[in-house]
């Protein structure tokens, strides 16, 4: 499209070694809201010329207070506070037939160094099991992710591991509440991988030497070859996880709603508990404004409905690095 001026196109490396071009001249920036207006990424590339991830899912969430998060029946529960919020703003928030369905189940641990390094670079690394019926209903899952409140920086990030198996990937622009306020939202982009535990071949997994042949990009924080990664505050958590419903947007836009409780596995002492829904898209351009907009709108109001459940100084994973003691830098 023709704008009415000429620039100079370069190429420039990016400090993450991703190759992206580069203009004298640059749009201004653009608004961060939600999906419909998503910061368009800079074209660029990984260091093996295949471009640059683009984000894929919308997925909006509300951090809870546990102490309310008791019973199958209280996570249903929660779901009475959408209606208002979803008729005062054009959307329809039905429980159908996730009435019957069965609570999810997930063993979920986090490994870090000593220093809590990954974290407080914005890395999380964890592993999770799903069981059904009181067992492992498949093997162990790696899940690596970088979260960044800039996109471009969250995209280069290449998150990709060297293993020989296949693997997910998955970036998410997530919207939160504002930190100690009701009533508007900010984003974070959340660049990550998932695969499964038998698709890497080596067995010294806690090893720092290790964890940088499968995830290269962790080389910029590690210190010593012999570091070694441990369970973080020394804690098992359990998810439980509940489908409590759909809501509609309008113009095809509808996402599965989930409350969860996150407790430490055999103690059962409540962490944190968190509602969500998440809205999977190939391109912007398959997000309606106004639908967006409507779901934005129901967002800011279930948080003053919901206010007597929502908490606003924490989130998952904080709360139990925190169970050590230690806070660390939390980016979230």
């Amino acid at each position: 499209m023709a704008t009415g001026h000429s620039t100079v196109t370069s190429e420039v490396v990016t400090r993450a070694g991703v190759r992206r071009a580069s203009t004298q001249e640059r749009p201004a920036e653009k608004p961060v809201r939600w999906a419909a207006r998503i910061p368009l990424l800079d074209h660029g590339v990984y260091a093996d010329g295949l471009p640059l991830h683009q984000v894929q899912y919308l997925c909006a969430k509300m951090i809870l207070r546990p102490n309310r998060l008791r019973s199958r029946k209280s996570l249903f529960e929660f779901g009475k506070v959408l209606h208002i919020p979803a008729k005062q703003n054009g959307a329809t928030f039905s429980v159908g037939a996730f009435k019957n369905e069965a609570i999810q189940i997930r063993e979920v641990l986090f490994v870090d160094t000593a220093d809590f390094r990954l974290y407080n670079n914005q890395f999380i690394l964890r592993r999770r099991i799903r069981y059904e019926d009181g067992f492992p209903a498949e093997e162990p899952e790696i899940v690596f992710k970088f979260r960044h409140a800039d996109v471009q920086t969250a995209a280069e990030t290449d998150v990709r591991p060297q293993i020989l198996g296949d693997h997910r990937v998955k970036f998410k622009c997530q919207a939160l509440p504002l930190k100690g306020q009701l009533g508007g939202t900010r984003l974070l982009f959340s660049h990550g991988v998932q695969f499964p535990r038998s698709n890497v071949s080596e067995n010294d997994v806690l090893s720092m030497n290790t964890l940088t042949k499968i995830f290269p990009v962790l080389e910029r924080i590690r210190t010593d070859p012999h570091e070694r990664i441990t369970l973080v505050s020394n804690t098992i958590v359990e998810e439980v996880l509940q489908n409590i419903g759909t809501i509609d947007f309008g113009e095809g836009i509808r996402a599965k709603v989930n409350v969860g409780v996150w407790r430490t596995r055999g103690e059962h002492r409540p962490l944190i508990g968190e509602f969500s829904f998440q809205i999977r898209f190939e391109h912007h351009e398959d997000l309606d404004l106004d639908a967006v907009k409507r779901a934005e709108a129901f967002f800011i109001a279930l948080q003053f409905e919901a206010q007597d459940w929502i908490s606003l100084d924490v989130t998952k994973t904080a709360a139990v690095y925190r169970l050590g003691g230690y806070a660390p830098t939390a980016h979230e």
